[in-house]
Protein backbone atom coordinates (compact mmCIF):
# COMPACT_ATOMS: atom_id res chain seq x y z
CA UNK A 1 0.00 0.00 0.00
CA UNK A 2 1.28 3.57 -0.89
CA UNK A 3 1.40 6.37 1.47
CA UNK A 4 -1.00 8.61 -0.91
CA UNK A 5 -3.71 5.13 -0.34
CA UNK A 6 -2.91 4.98 3.35
CA UNK A 7 -3.77 8.92 3.91
CA UNK A 8 -6.95 8.07 1.91
CA UNK A 9 -8.02 5.15 4.06
CA UNK A 10 -6.94 6.92 7.29
CA UNK A 11 -9.52 9.89 6.15
CA UNK A 12 -12.11 7.37 4.74
CA UNK A 13 -11.92 5.91 8.36
CA UNK A 14 -12.79 9.20 10.17
CA UNK A 15 -15.30 10.12 8.38
CA UNK A 16 -17.01 6.72 8.78
CA UNK A 17 -15.98 7.23 12.99
CA UNK A 18 -18.06 10.78 12.37
CA UNK A 19 -20.97 9.58 10.78
CA UNK A 20 -21.67 6.70 12.91
CA UNK A 21 -21.00 8.61 16.05
CA UNK A 22 -23.50 10.86 14.42
CA UNK A 23 -25.85 7.88 14.00
CA UNK A 24 -25.33 6.36 17.44
CA UNK A 25 -26.83 9.46 18.85
CA UNK A 26 -29.96 9.54 16.27
CA UNK A 27 -30.59 5.92 17.56
CA UNK A 28 -30.49 6.68 21.14
CA UNK A 29 -32.77 9.05 20.54
CA UNK A 30 -35.39 6.22 19.26
CA UNK A 31 -34.61 3.76 21.89
CA UNK A 32 -35.74 5.61 24.84
CA UNK A 33 -38.29 4.09 26.97
CA UNK A 34 -41.88 4.86 26.19
CA UNK A 35 -43.86 6.09 28.79
CA UNK A 36 -46.73 4.40 29.76
CA UNK A 37 -48.56 7.67 30.58
CA UNK A 38 -48.32 8.25 26.53
CA UNK A 39 -51.31 8.55 25.15
CA UNK A 40 -51.56 6.66 22.07
CA UNK A 41 -53.58 3.19 20.94
CA UNK A 42 -52.46 0.11 21.93
CA UNK A 43 -51.48 -0.77 18.60
CA UNK A 44 -49.41 2.41 18.01
CA UNK A 45 -47.79 1.00 21.42
CA UNK A 46 -47.06 -2.34 19.83
CA UNK A 47 -45.80 -0.52 16.67
CA UNK A 48 -43.82 1.63 19.31
CA UNK A 49 -42.53 -0.92 21.06
CA UNK A 50 -41.45 -2.92 17.49
CA UNK A 51 -39.57 0.48 16.23
CA UNK A 52 -37.56 0.37 19.80
CA UNK A 53 -36.57 -3.04 19.07
CA UNK A 54 -35.50 -2.48 15.98
CA UNK A 55 -33.74 0.65 16.37
CA UNK A 56 -32.19 -1.03 20.05
CA UNK A 57 -30.42 -3.64 17.81
CA UNK A 58 -29.31 -1.23 14.96
CA UNK A 59 -27.70 0.22 18.00
CA UNK A 60 -25.78 -2.46 18.89
CA UNK A 61 -24.59 -3.14 15.46
CA UNK A 62 -23.75 0.78 14.95
CA UNK A 63 -21.24 0.53 18.19
CA UNK A 64 -19.58 -2.46 17.23
CA UNK A 65 -19.10 -0.71 13.42
CA UNK A 66 -17.53 2.41 15.62
CA UNK A 67 -15.08 -0.17 17.86
CA UNK A 68 -14.05 -1.84 14.22
CA UNK A 69 -13.51 1.42 12.90
CA UNK A 70 -11.34 2.99 16.03
CA UNK A 71 -9.36 -0.12 15.97
CA UNK A 72 -8.53 -0.09 12.39
CA UNK A 73 -8.00 3.82 12.79
CA UNK A 74 -5.51 2.76 15.68
CA UNK A 75 -3.69 0.29 13.34
CA UNK A 76 -3.24 2.13 10.90
CA UNK A 77 -0.37 3.21 11.94
CA UNK A 78 1.13 -0.12 12.46
CA UNK A 79 3.32 -2.16 9.76
CA UNK A 80 0.68 -4.25 9.31
CA UNK A 81 -1.83 -2.40 8.70
CA UNK A 82 -3.84 -3.64 4.93
CA UNK A 83 -2.73 -7.23 5.69
CA UNK A 84 -4.51 -10.23 5.76
CA UNK A 85 -4.23 -11.46 9.40
CA UNK A 86 -4.53 -15.25 8.02
CA UNK A 87 -2.78 -15.34 5.33
CA UNK A 88 -0.09 -12.65 5.61
CA UNK A 89 -0.99 -11.02 2.00
CA UNK A 90 -1.81 -7.78 0.84
CA UNK A 91 -5.41 -6.81 0.97
CA UNK A 92 -6.93 -4.83 -2.05
CA UNK A 93 -7.26 -1.13 -1.39
CA UNK A 94 -10.47 -1.03 -3.13
CA UNK A 95 -11.32 -3.54 -0.60
CA UNK A 96 -9.66 -1.42 2.23
CA UNK A 97 -12.03 1.37 0.80
CA UNK A 98 -15.11 0.00 0.56
CA UNK A 99 -14.47 -1.89 4.13
CA UNK A 100 -11.63 -0.01 5.93
CA UNK A 101 -12.04 -1.65 8.94
CA UNK A 102 -11.76 -5.28 7.55
CA UNK A 103 -8.71 -7.97 8.32
CA UNK A 104 -8.55 -10.42 6.09
CA UNK A 105 -8.42 -10.64 2.19
CA UNK A 106 -11.88 -11.81 0.53
CA UNK A 107 -10.08 -15.44 0.06
CA UNK A 108 -10.10 -15.80 3.48
CA UNK A 109 -13.16 -14.28 4.63
CA UNK A 110 -14.84 -17.55 4.10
Amino acid sequence: MTDVEKKKLIKIITSRIEEVKEEIQELKELVKPIPLDASIGRVSRMDAINNKTINESSLREKTQQLKKLERALENSESGNFGICTKCASEIPFGRLEYMPHTTRCVNCVG
